[in-house]
């Protein structure tokens, strides 16, 4: 089929049926190449199963030697004809979807945005739909991460493809032009975010505090997460930490002309969370028997507290332990009285950077998880997870608890840097 026969029509009359490794499938010629669709799944990590496919374009010359998607929309955009191959792809991987049989999995079609913002693509993509009975909430529209010059108009069209019941998946999330604000823009579905960030959070310690966290706050904006391009175990583990919704890669399955082996990806993902579950454990072992020491000095700083004896005198047992910070105390509104409690020669370096905000007393606390925690169960020793602490922007453990001091009900509180010895 010709660039030219695909404008005029909508049922793509051209392609032609051809059976690979047993598989039927359908190609089509265009400008002496050969082109067909594969599929790579997208698994729930939660499912342990696929929940979608992304069409994916394959080519091969004259020679069958294969030739990249990426030179072949390259030169079909030299030449002019990127919608109209853009449309091609789509009628390709519709057609080939159709014959997995699949029956409750997504198709993820990645789009132009021009495509969806020109009228005629837009109703040629319906009109196959229509042809071939798939319903658009079978259909993820994968919108290219490329520079839209009209990014209004294409939120109008995301929007109109939306409300026929298409899903919408933001690709590349993290790489070029897709940033925080096309989010809000486009409003997306799902959101894929780009090999690059888990390869580079693979390799840097900054990086992977880090992915969690984005994972978290698209969550809060109501947005799945899709985790692209996991090739090896570690990177797996880390799409689980991070409570990603959905993965893709090699590791958990290869683009291929048929629907993904149910039964490997199940063994693949029931594997990798067993022993991310054990992983789990391991450093939750690792972490209460680090913290036992600084629970056990913090204990008895409170109990001398209570007692009577004065915050300077009780805290230096604690202070004496390796990375212990600060310790301070709070009244029952969260406000500070006093200032910090700290080994002068250890902090001195790091508060000169920070002086600002050395002086603490008045400071209020009451956002502060271990204040409210404390103060919602009186008399138990409270430890956060490890956050980023105000007063030398350093990572953080912080002990606490509520007790009373002369009458009053008053929150101790210990800091500790927390460096992470497992990184280095």
């Amino acid at each position: 089929m010709t660039i030219a026969q695909l404008e005029r029509a909508t049922v793509p009359h051209g392609f032609e049926l051809s059976v690979t490794s047993g598989l039927e499938r359908f190609s089509v010629q265009h400008n002496e190449l050969t082109l067909t669709s594969v599929f790579q799944p997208i698994f729930s990590l939660s499912h342990m199963r696929a929940v979608g496919y992304e069409g994916l374009l394959r080519a091969h010359d004259a020679l069958d030697r294969p030739v990249s998607a990426v030179d072949v929309f390259g030169q079909a955009a030299r030449l002019g004809e990127l919608l109209q191959v853009d449309r091609l792809a789509q009628a390709l991987h519709l057609e080939n979807f159709r014959m997995l049989g699949s029956e409750r999995e997504w198709l993820f079609l990645n789009v132009h945005p021009g495509a969806l913002t020109d009228p005629y693509h837009a109703a040629a993509l319906l009109a196959n739909l229509r042809r071939l009975d798939l319903p658009p909430r079978r259909i993820v529209l994968e919108v290219l991460e490329q520079r839209a010059e009209d990014l209004e108009r294409l939120a109008d069209a995301v929007r109109q493809f939306r409300e026929r019941g298409f899903l919408i998946a933001l690709d590349d999330f993290g790489a070029g032009h897709s940033n925080v604000e096309r989010i809000w823009q486009l409003n997306p579905d799902i959101v894929k975010l780009d090999r690059i960030m888990l390869s580079q959070a693979a390799h840097r310690a900054d990086m992977a505090t880090i992915l969690p966290g984005l994972v978290s706050l698209l969550h809060e904006a109501g947005k799945l997460v899709l985790i692209e391009g996991v090739e090896t175990e570690h990177e797996a583990q880390m799409a689980l930490a991070c409570d990603a919704d959905f993965v893709q890669g090699f590791f958990f399955g290869r683009p291929h002309p048929g629907a993904a082996d149910s039964v490997h990806a199940t063994c693949v993902i029931s594997e990798v969370t067993e022993r991310y579950r054990n992983q789990t454990e391991a450093r939750e072992r690792r972490r209460t028997s680090r913290l036992a020491p600084y629970v056990r000095a913090f204990e008895r700083a409170a109990e001398r507290l209570a007692a009577g004896e004065p915050l300077d005198e009780v805290c230096w047992n604690f202070l004496g332990l390796d990375h212990a910070a600060r310790c301070f105390l709070l009244d029952a509104q969260g406000k500070q009285a006093g200032r910090n409690v700290v080994l002068r020669a250890d902090r001195a370096a790091i508060e000169t950077r920070y002086l600002p905000l050395a002086d603490a007393q008045g400071a209020n606390w009451l956002r502060r998880p271990y204040f409210r925690e404390a103060i919602s169960a009186p008399e138990r020793v409270h430890v956060t997870r490890p956050y980023l602490s105000i007063n030398e922007a350093m990572p953080c453990v912080t002990l606490s608890v509520a007790t009373r001091v002369g009458g009053q009900t008053c929150v101790l509180c210990a800091d500790i840097d927390w460096v992470d010895e497992e990184r280095g």
